[in-house]
């Protein structure tokens, strides 16, 4: 058996920023046993929206609007499917005020009851699923699954800040931190991304999360296991939001309780079928003993991964660019695509390879970037001067270390760190967070579209409503002072054109644009239509015009040299074959 940390739980799942203190393990383990001793209150083995925000406020001390956003985060994460996001957020949005959301949020709602007295599943003879979902039992159950909900509350502290190892120099919480190399080799900095972190994450803190999932009556009076503990079907089931894994290079991806159930495993982990639990001892050792590198993850893809054929690209300029994409090896886990160093080009993609995607884009300069599919995340960080329109992005977009670039998309949620002067055109329904490190950040409503955008909002579970682009949460102490970021003035406010051809029915913005912005457009085309009829109404003779269209032209080029929209205009010629569409 080969097991490795699965790449979601740290890609998506942890917010890149330092956790509350009270998030600490210390006050996980007591959380656990508040929840579990509470099972008939809502607590366990589901957790329901209020009892969590009772426990968070009441008892971890965090904000109701932090508590909410681990909450939702972890829904995020793990589901709902797309029509029950689209219910949720057609319910979200008909919710008049903040008290009625919340009652929204805490109603009770009858799910399926699992057959009670239930075996475990049989060693599975055929490919399943890597996770099996509850939550998608019932399309708006505002709840979780307790024990996974813990271990994704404890994941929050890849990015907690080490003083022991920052005195080594192996960290130091300074806003521009290393980024991850790519080219394969062990690299810090963005953890989310480093699949040898997550490894690395879990080897250092596994018996912690083992013991976080264990019953009550199994710890000490230290909240802490002894050689005799034993750990539930249940809980090695819970830690399938982290680990997954195959037998014999078969090519066939399971969840770990499948394989942890296999008669060959008993002997290692110490399964027994009397108790329908694993000895702790031997199950940690097996995990330790079967855990390596995850096949699937950056490193492979950046090793192994596939070039990138793309339908708008200039010549000439391609030599530094690294753009790679791992295979679709296993339908349930998404692929990667990898671009760094792309300088002065304009580059578009829409296309079965970007569909469900995780896409890092790095280092990317003066560059037009077009990646027109359904995704699952993206990450854009040290990019300068750029402009990235984006498909809809069913989980999280985190821009990091970036001057100057404009970021286009629909999407569940957006962050950003130690980021300077750029703007984000945004369609959300989730407050933008704010995290620490970033200045003179600007916000502005979604405004452009392409044939096939409203689709690819439905594929993923993104409406137009409720859409929180203008009410960003500063999430760190030092992003606290609301004068980093602004709303766009409708002054400034222009609309942006995809420059591609594609099939599809969306012929206008989604959701319209706010009634400021959509009136100072207004305002600004009447102006157009004033100096057109001047013009026309002076009388001018055929040599008069001739001038006066010469000295337009001569005006206009120099303001596209000076703004930079001369090469953005010059990389949309297409070579003399180059395809109509945006697909690749």
């Amino acid at each position: 058996v080969r097991l490795w940390v699965r790449t979601e739980p740290f890609l998506v799942g942890a917010l890149p920023a330092p956790p509350p203190a009270r998030l600490a393990p210390h006050y996980l383990r007591k959380a656990a046993a508040y929840a579990r001793a509470r099972a008939d209150q809502g607590c366990f083995p589901r957790l329901r929206w209020p009892s969590w925000r009772h426990i968070a406020c009441g008892k971890l001390q965090l904000s109701r609007e932090i508590a909410w956003l681990y909450f939702e985060l972890f829904r995020g994460l793990l589901g709902p499917a797309p029509p029950a996001r689209l219910r949720w957020a057609e319910a979200e949005a008909a919710c008049a005020s903040a008290e009625e959301l919340e009652r929204e949020r805490s109603k009770a709602r009858a799910r399926p009851r699992p057959k009670a007295g239930g075996s475990p599943e049989p060693a599975c003879r055929g490919a399943r699923p890597i996770l099996t979902l509850p939550y998608l039992s019932c399309a708006l159950q505002l709840s979780v699954d307790t024990l996974q909900f813990l271990l994704f509350l404890y994941v929050q502290q890849l990015h907690k800040v080490s003083l022991r190892r920052s005195l080594l120099g192996d960290e130091w919480p300074s806003a521009r931190t290393k980024s991850p190399s790519l080219t394969g080799k062990s690299a810090g900095g963005n953890k989310n991304w480093n699949d040898q972190e997550h490894l690395a994450f879990v080897q250092s803190h596994l018996l912690d999360m083992l013991e976080l999932l264990l019953e009550p009556e199994q710890l000490s009076a230290s909240s802490h296991s002894s050689c005799s503990s034993l750990v539930s079907y249940e809980a090695v089931r819970a830690l399938n939001l982290l680990l997954e894994g195959t037998v014999s290079n078969s090519g066939t991806v399971w969840p770990l309780h499948k394989l942890a159930l296999r008669q060959p495993c008993h002997g290692h982990n110490g399964y027994s079928k009397v108790s329908r639990a694993f000895s702790l001892g031997k199950l940690e050792s097996w995990l330790r003993s079967c855990l390596t590198a995850n096949p699937l993850g950056m490193t492979v893809c950046l090793k192994a991964g596939k070039k990138l054929a793309w339908a708008q690209q200039v010549e000439g300029t391609t030599k530094r660019a690294k753009i790679a994409c791992s295979a679709r090896v296993v339908p349930e886990v998404s692929p990667m695509v990898i671009m760094s160093q792309v300088y002065r080009q304009t580059l578009a993609k829409s296309s079965d390879t970007l569909v469900g995607a995780h896409v890092r884009i790095h280092r990317c300069n003066e560059s037009f970037i077009y990646l027109l599919s359904p995704l699952r995340s993206v990450t854009i960080e040290k990019c300068r001067n750029s402009t990235f329109v984006l498909g809809p992005v069913e989980t999280s977009v985190h821009v990091q270390s970036c001057d100057s670039v404009k970021v286009i998309v629909v999407c569940h949620r957006l962050s950003l760190s130690s980021t300077t002067g750029c703007t984000f055109h945004t369609l959300t329904p989730t407050q933008p967070l704010i995290l620490s490190g970033n200045q003179a950040v600007s916000f502005a409503p979604f405004h452009t579209h392409y044939p096939m955008l409203e689709d690819h909002m439905a594929q993923v579970g993104l409406a137009t409503l409720p859409n929180y682009w203008d009410s960003p949460m500063l999430v760190c102490r030092d992003s606290g002072d609301s004068s980093v970021f602004r709303l766009l003035p409708p002054s400034d406010f222009y609309t942006f054109v995809i420059p591609f051809e594609m099939e599809g029915d969306t012929t206008e913005t989604p959701g319209g644009l706010p009634q400021e912005y959509q009136e100072a457009l207004s305002q600004r085309e009447q102006r157009v239509q004033v100096w057109q009829r001047t013009v026309k109404e002076a009388g001018l003779s055929r040599d008069q015009r001739k001038q006066f269209q010469a000295l337009v032209e001569s005006k206009f080029r120099e303001w596209l040299i000076q703004t930079g929209n001369r090469q953005q205009l010059d990389s949309l010629v297409p070579p003399a074959l180059g395809p109509k569409q945006a697909a690749g």
